[in-house]
């Protein structure tokens, strides 16, 4: 994989990256509103898959040379 990005490419996976971060917080949040099983079963996978993609950008950030 390359990491040599163009800063524009560095700055759109930081959004996303924050995006997801934000995803995270409101679909722990809205598990502790919700009362329907299946619901809260979808928020929290939800929740899982957002941190996996989170960790992904992470990796990919931190492997990038400017």
């Amino acid at each position: 994989m390359n990491s040599n990005y163009a800063l524009h490419e560095m700055l759109e996976v930081r959004e996303i990256a924050a995006f997801k971060t934000v995803c995270i917080t409101k679909s722990k949040t809205m598990q502790a509103l919700v009362t329907d099983p299946e619901l809260i079963q979808i928020l929290q996978q939800d929740a899982t898959l957002a941190q996996q993609q989170l960790q992904e950008l992470g990796e990919v950030l931190s492997k990038v040379t400017v």
